[in-house]
C-alpha cells in the first residue's frame, strides 16, 4: 500500500487568485470541477482557466513555486502555464504538436519547446518541478514519460502526475461512457452520430491506463519517493480509496501522483 511520507501543507487561508498554495480539497470544490467538465468542449477557456487554478494551488500545497523552475509536460496551448507564471514560476511548456500548442492564441506560449514526454528535451536534474495534468493516458508509453518526468527533475524537487485512469466515468473522454464497451467500439458510435472521428482516437491517442498500474510504478520507481497518491478531483477524504483495487479504478475518476526526486 503507498501512503504520502511527507506532506507540509503552505500559506492556508489566502485567496486563490493572489496565493495559489490556499488549495482545500472540499466537496464544494469537487462539485465544481465536475460540473465544469460539461464546459470542456463548448467553453475550453473557461473550464481550462477553472482547472489550472485549481490545479496550481494543490501544486503549491507541496512544494515553494515563486522562483521554480517548472516543467510543464504536454502544456499544450498554455493554461497551465499561465497560471504557474503568475504564481512565480518560470515555466517551460514542453509539447510534441506545435498545432496544439498554438491552438488558444495563434502562437505557442512563452518559452515553449516543441518535444516528446517519451523523451524531454531537457537536462537530468534541470528542474525543480516536472508537472503534467492529463497527459499519460495520451502517450503509447507512459511509464517512460513518467521516468523522464523523474529524470528530468533535481534531486528534492517534486514531480506531479495526474492522468484520467481508463476506467472512470471520463475514462474515454468525449466517446465517454460507451468507452465501457471497449475503445474501438466508442469510436466508432462517436464517428457515427457526429459524423467525424473523436479528437482522442482509441489505440492512436488514447490508451488504458490503470491505477494500479501507475501505483506499481510509483512503488517501484528507483529514483523518488512517493508524497502522494490520491483521486485528484474528489474531497481529501475520499483518498483511502485509492488503496482499494477494482473500485478504485472506477470511482476516482483521476489519479494524482506526488513524487520527490532523491
Amino acid at each position: 500500500m503507498l501512503r504520502p511520507t511527507w506532506f507540509v501543507p503552505l500559506r492556508r487561508g489566502a485567496a486563490l487568485e493572489t496565493h495559489p498554495a490556499s488549495f482545500r480539497a472540499t466537496l464544494g470544490r469537487s462539485v465544481a470541477l465536475l460540473s465544469g467538465f460539461r464546459k470542456e468542449q463548448s467553453d475550453p477557456d473557461f473550464f481550462y482557466g477553472m482547472l489550472a487554478r485549481d490545479t496550481v494551488a494543490q501544486l503549491a500545497s507541496y512544494t515553494e513555486l515563486d522562483g521554480a523552475l517548472v516543467a510543464d509536460v504536454g502544456g499544450g496551448p498554455g493554461y497551465f502555464t499561465d497560471v504557474l507564471r503568475s504564481a512565480g514560476a518560470r515555466p517551460v511548456c514542453v509539447d510534441c504538436d506545435a498545432g496544439e500548442m498554438m491552438a488558444r492564441q495563434g502562437a505557442a506560449p512563452e518559452g515553449a519547446v516543441l518535444g516528446s514526454a517519451l523523451d524531454l528535451p531537457l537536462a537530468t536534474g534541470s528542474v525543480d518541478v516536472c508537472f503534467s495534468s492529463n497527459v499519460l493516458e495520451h502517450v503509447p508509453e507512459p511509464w517512460r514519460m513518467a521516468d523522464e518526468m523523474v529524470r528530468v527533475t533535481r534531486p528534492g524537487g517534486v514531480v506531479y502526475l495526474s492522468f484520467t485512469n481508463w476506467l472512470s466515468p471520463w475514462g474515454g473522454h468525449e466517446t465517454s461512457p460507451w468507452h465501457y464497451l471497449g475503445g474501438h467500439r466508442a469510436a466508432e458510435r462517436y464517428t457515427r452520430r457526429y459524423g467525424k472521428p473523436p479528437k482522442n482516437r482509441y489505440g492512436e491517442s488514447l490508451y488504458p491506463v490503470s491505477i494500479g498500474a501507475a501505483l506499481r510504478w510509483a512503488k517501484r520507481q528507483p529514483d523518488a519517493t512517493v508524497l502522494d497518491a490520491l483521486p485528484r478531483y474528489h474531497p481529501r477524504w475520499a483518498t483511502p480509496v485509492i488503496h482499494v483495487p477494482g473500485l478504485r479504478e472506477i470511482v476516482s475518476w483521476n489519479l494524482l501522483l506526488i513524487l520527490r526526486r532523491h
